[in-house]
């Protein structure tokens, strides 16, 4: 039986080697490099099915090792390994391709947890990943909206919000629960973030007969307009 592999990219030798270990153990097969650049080369050689990589790495950083990566491998799941708290940070590499991230320190088995969902979700192909409302069509692996024959590419935030809203249509979904899944915590501060991805969705969704509802104190529900 094939096993699933892992490219782990870490600069700090003993968190790589306990990583390494561990996923050795959970019956993956596993390839490591020590910066961005092995990274580049590693992949190349591996061919990984998902990539886990730190961010701040010396010669290349991960951001950029995964800005080439994207060039040659679109569809491989990527999740970052990071020490930087700053949203900011955290977005600017969901927005650069990566599909999860987890802050460190961190927990094996959380660790483990994730890299299996991003496979399970990249194995599924993407037939199954497409969603259609209303005429519009949501493919989360692709990251992509299609509207009548237009298509627009999103960001994995934008695509996450919109995976929500698909799989419940019609339904209040709260703010809580958006900022849950794209930050892993309700912080009063990222309710101004959220909005705004809300106003870009909305301003995407112009043409479709969808809309988003601002459902006051609570959340928003995807719906069709009332013309």
């Amino acid at each position: 039986m094939r096993k699933d592999k892992i490219l782990l990219v870490e600069d700090d030798s003993t968190l790589s080697f306990i990583v390494e270990d561990a996923l050795l153990r959970e019956g993956f097969e596993v390839a490591t490099a020590g910066n961005g650049e092995a990274g580049l080369r590693k992949h190349e050689e591996f061919h990984p099915d998902i990539v886990v990589a730190d961010v701040m790495m010396p010669k290349m950083d991960g951001f950029e090792m995964v800005k080439l990566i994207r060039m040659k491998s679109p569809d491989v799941p990527v999740l970052f390994l990071t020490a930087r708290t700053a949203l900011d940070d955290v977005l600017h590499g969901f927005e650069i391709g990566a599909n999860d991230y987890i802050r460190k320190p961190f927990q094996i088995a959380e660790l483990v947890v994730r890299i299996r969902s991003l496979l399970r979700r990249n194995n599924s192909g993407v037939e199954d990943s497409l969603m259609e409302i209303a005429g519009c069509r949501l493919d989360f692996a692709a990251q992509k909206l299609f509207i009548g024959s237009g298509c627009r590419a999103l960001s994995h935030t934008e695509a996450v919000i919109l995976d929500e809203f698909f799989h419940h249509p019609n339904e209040v979904v709260e703010a809580r629960t958006l900022m849950y899944r794209i930050w892993q915590n309700d912080d009063y501060n990222n309710l101004n973030r959220l909005h705004g991805f809300i106003y870009k969705l909305r301003k995407y969704l112009s043409s479709s007969s969808l809309d988003i509802l601002n459902i006051r104190g609570i959340g928003y529900k995807l719906a069709r307009k009332m013309y």
